[in-house]
């Protein structure tokens, strides 16, 4: 992990990953397969892809009982407990539907209705992440989101984490599908024989599922194209840099192409957050991933002060963002762009991954400039509501016909004069 003098945006912000050309044309392809065939595509390109020879899709109810025999009693009892975090934290997020009636009669306002059937996409491989079941199906839930099912990938034994399992279990989700990659989005997104299509795509995944979220968009709707995950470290002389370091490796471990920063203005910090990392690294179980990423992505930023510190955040925000600094509080309204703020020695990123409440689905790559974490407004859609009255017809018909002619859009003019040719006729 360098120590950096100069600091330069494009050598740490990434943009998202939109994958090679040979990447993307495999993901159509395999979008074409499950369109064509539908579940034989699926057994087909599970068997490729994950190893696993499936006779069914669906995990049955016997593979959700088995999954409590193999999780042990407190993990579930973590997992309840950070699920009444993550529900009370969401339901804050609630909006309800309003109506504005005016002196004239007129009423206007908007209709807000939950999503009717989403497909939450839980990633593989290398990890389980009963998390991202919570993160993804809870706001879903609190939308009112009636059916909710979830896809994730199968080891080549053809079983489901059995943490996954248990998770969706306690949310009440009996739709769990043995799929993974882009046949599974492109099976949520057209359906399938045991598949139905679903309204709306959620969840992290690697480069195929985020191009194939990409290739679907516009059948169904998705939530963003996340990269791999990127964390901020701002700290001030007098953090403990075992912290600031352990926090960096946190998601340096996630994926090779994960981005780990610290930002200081102190010299001293930089090299002790420095030496921390490499100490760390000798002793994780993932460190050969973690390396890859703090050499591949990671930097230590030397700025001249902290206002210089927080120009950095923001021209690179963060997906993750951590002041640990003395008073978090005084740097907080300077900050502009960042997918989660965590403030204080003792908010590390751990907590808002699994148990605080807010959700860890967040903007990756610094698209926080411009997008938001996952929340409960993901899962219902607007409709605006208009009702004119006779009255205040009467008062706009010319500003509307005016409008609509100087756009060169004479039936639309039409439409209202029609109306007002009708009532002067009476």
């Amino acid at each position: 992990m360098k120590i950096i003098d100069h600091f330069d945006v494009n050598r740490l912000r990434r943009s998202i990953d939109t994958g090679t050309e040979q990447q993307r044309q495999a993901v159509v392809d395999i979008i074409r397969q499950v369109k064509q065939e539908g579940d034989e595509a699926l057994f087909r390109l599970t068997e490729r892809f994950d190893g696993a020879r499936l006779d069914q899709l669906e995990v049955t109810r016997q593979e959700f009982e088995e999954a409590y025999r193999e999780v042990e009693k407190d993990v579930i009892a973590s997992l309840e407990a950070a699920i009444a975090n993550i529900r009370r934290f969401h339901e804050q997020q609630r909006r309800s539907s309003w109506m504005l009636t005016q002196e004239d009669g007129t009423v206007l306002g908007q209709l807000i209705r939950p999503l009717e059937r989403v497909g939450a996409y839980v990633p593989g491989g290398t990890a389980a992440y009963p998390s991202s079941v919570l993160m993804t199906v809870i706001p879903a839930q609190v939308a009112g989101v009636k059916e909710i099912v979830i896809t994730t990938p199968p080891s080549s034994e053809g079983k489901v984490s059995s943490g996954v399992l248990v998770a969706a279990d306690l949310l009440g989700i009996e739709k769990v599908y043995k799929v993974g990659g882009a046949q599974a989005i492109a099976a949520l997104a057209y359906g399938t024989e045991s598949i139905a299509p679903v309204d709306k795509i959620v969840g992290p995944g690697n480069i195929y599922v985020a191009l194939a979220k990409r290739e679907v968009f516009g059948i169904t709707g998705i939530d963003m194209l996340a990269g791999p995950s990127d964390i901020l470290v701002l700290a001030d002389e007098e953090q403990n840099p075992a912290y600031g370091a352990a926090d960096l490796l946190s998601q340096a471990e996630h994926d090779p192409l994960a981005c780990a920063i610290c930002v200081t203005p102190s010299r001293r910090l930089a090299q002790a957050v420095q030496d921390e990392v490499n100490r760390q690294l000798e002793t994780l179980p993932r460190a050969e991933i973690a390396r890859a990423a703090v050499e591949g992505q990671g930097a230590i930023y030397v700025t001249k002060d902290l206002d210089e510190a927080v120009d950095v955040v923001n021209a690179l925000a963060p997906e993750h963002l951590q002041l640990m600094v003395k008073e978090p509080y005084a740097l907080l309204g300077k900050i502009k762009h960042a997918g989660a703020i965590f403030l204080g020695t003792y908010s590390s990123e751990p907590v808002g991954d699994y148990f605080a409440g807010p959700n860890h689905v967040l903007p990756t790559n610094g698209t926080a400039r411009f997008s938001s974490p996952l929340s409960v407004d993901d899962f219902v859609k607007k409709s605006s509501l208009i009702h004119y009255s006779e009255q205040a017809f009467r008062r706009d018909q010319d500003h509307v016909i005016r409008l609509a002619q100087y756009e060169g859009l004479d039936a639309h003019a039409r439409a209202i004069d029609y109306r007002r040719e009708g009532e002067e006729g009476k």
